[in-house]
């Protein structure tokens, strides 16, 4: 008997002019590998379809989902598109009916025999694709026509597409690009960091919802999803440390006749933000610069919208601490660790890139004669209010170097023995075409594989200019900025993390999972000897 396996979804065609068309049946379904650990993907993507198009056919690429999750930018082509015919007749995936078709969908995608022939195309033993470490991502795709150009996107590309085009093709084919295409795949549990979708299944969908939560289904070999990651608090800041606090409002049309605007309360204190605009059926991004308090606590923004638009985050939940707290106890020359064993860098959260936009509303005047008489009447301007989306991006770069101290007697480039201090330097600078809405990073924080690069940590000083380095050490002599490393610690290499952060966009913020080493022979105990007193 075949087996099936649990697929995670959920999910109406778009009409157009001549130039901007969509056929019913014009559809397929790209399919990308992905190891459930990690979320890495592992196989090139592929499009499967009935009806395969043209190979001359506008396209992105074979790119998913958590690609453009993690960055990727859109990258148009021109032919060399290529399309696979299924053995297995796909079932409807785009619905022109108003409704989905999420149990054939389903079905189809859970049967054995589709899993093998899918395994055979990406070039993965079935056996270890269905082993429960990996997950298949699907993405409904579309076939079809803009402005007199035959494009093919999936629910993601068309999202990123439409603001490359200032939402002309939301305007041209809304009912396919923006409602059917993105509503015929969507997520009923929460899986590889995409959230489950609770938002409407009848209406046309914003791009930031479709990026973020639209346009996919998950195949899985287990029989739980992920646990979702809750946490208690939205934004976890440093003390006295400059951030940026976004929110997103949507809802109506917001323009200068008809604005929506933002107020954000933040420790007593009133933030307002004016002029959120953007068009009907989008959404924009209002956010504050503001800087943290020096003492640690938890604290709750409250956000209040007035005009046309609103948000779902009225209430924004913020912890703010402080690093400098714990830094490593005096080493001691006779200290001993004899059950220690080195452990691998953790992963931190890392983001080197970050990405927002702003909808410019600019007047289309459209100029009416109104006849009041056989000679008489008069022009009446009945324009309205189009938009342009300006985008904006921002990209950190950073790098660290540590050496054994200048203090160091017995040295020798990058070879040092245990006992001895290393000195560090770090830096960082985020670059962005929008610099009024970006911070630089503020925050570097240093653990070390003496402690499992946790338990104790070094905050790093701003130097200036995006340099950091230790903080001056209280058990140095000469109070050097230095770190010593254990005497105890075996010969190999020694390896420092340094995780650098608070560069704060309206994206979110940037950070970055930093290392560096060097290498330990011998140890501080053999540049001593004992001799005899001289008489």
């Amino acid at each position: 008997m075949a087996r099936r396996w649990a697929l995670t979804l959920c999910g109406d065609m778009g009409s157009g002019t001549n130039t901007n068309t969509w056929s019913p049946g014009n559809e397929g379904v790209r399919v990308t590998v992905v190891r459930s650990s990690d979320h890495a993907v592992v196989t090139t993507p592929i499009d499967i379809t009935n009806r395969p198009p043209d190979a001359s056919i506008y396209n992105f690429g074979k790119v998913s989902k958590l690609q453009y999750s993690s960055g990727r930018e859109l990258s148009p082509v021109q032919g060399g598109y290529a399309a696979i015919k299924p053995s297995q007749t796909i079932p409807r995936i785009i619905s022109t009916n108003g409704s989905n078709n999420i149990p054939a969908i389903k079905s189809y995608f859970t049967d054995e025999q589709v899993i093998r022939s899918i395994a055979g195309l990406v070039g993965m033993d079935f056996d270890i694709l269905v082993g429960g470490e990996y997950k298949i991502l699907l993405e409904p795709i579309a076939y079809y026509k803009f402005e007199g150009v035959m494009i093919a996107t999936t629910a993601t590309e068309a999202a990123m597409y439409d603001e490359v085009v200032s939402g002309l093709l939301r305007r041209r084919m809304v009912s396919l690009s923006h409602k059917n295409l993105p509503l015929a795949m969507f997520l009923e549990v929460g899986d590889l960091g995409y959230p489950a979708w609770g938002g409407s299944k009848t209406s046309a969908a914003s791009n930031a919802d479709i990026k973020s939560s639209l346009g996919l289904g998950i195949v899985r070999f287990t029989e739980r999803p992920e646990e979702p990651q809750i946490d208690a608090y939205d934004y976890e800041y440093r003390v006295n440390t400059e951030v940026i606090t976004a929110v997103r409002v949507s809802g109506g049309q917001s323009d200068p006749d008809n604005p929506t605007r933002a107020s954000f309360s933040i420790d007593g204190r009133a933030y307002n933000v004016g002029n959120v605009y953007y068009p009907s059926g989008d959404s924009q991004l209002a956010w504050v610069r503001w800087r943290t308090p020096p003492i640690e606590q938890d604290m709750v923004i409250t956000v209040s919208v007035s005009g046309p638009g609103s948000t779902a985050e009225t209430n924004i939940n913020v912890k703010i601490v402080d690093l400098n707290k714990n830094p490593p106890p005096n080493p001691i020359a006779d200290d001993r660790n004899d059950s220690f064993s080195r452990v691998s860098v953790p992963d931190r959260a890392v983001k080197s890139s970050a990405s927002w936009s702003i909808w410019r509303p600019w007047w289309q005047e459209y100029w009416v004669w109104h006849s009041t008489g056989e000679d008489s009447g008069y022009w009446c301007d009945h324009g309205w209010w189009e938009f342009d989306l300006d985008r904006y991006s921002a990209s950190l770069t950073a790098a660290m170097s540590i050496k054994c101290d200048s203090m160091n007697p017995t040295a020798n480039g990058r070879t040092m023995k245990s006992g001895y201090g290393i000195n560090q330097i770090v830096t960082g600078s985020i670059s962005s075409n929008q610099s009024s809405a970006v911070t630089q990073p503020q925050t570097g924080v240093s653990y070390f594989p003496e402690f499992r690069y946790e338990t104790y940590w070094r905050l790093l000083e701003p130097m200036g200019s995006g340099r950091f380095e230790f903080q001056k050490n209280v058990y140095s002599t000469y109070k050097n900025r230095t770190h010593f490393s254990p005497i105890w610690m075996p010969d190999g290499a020694y390896t420092v993390n340094t995780w650098l952060i608070d560069g704060w966009t309206p994206d979110g913020m940037l950070s970055a999972n930093l290392t560096d080493n060097l290498t330990i022979k011998g140890n501080l105990w053999q540049d001593w000897h004992a001799a005899h007193k001289k008489p």
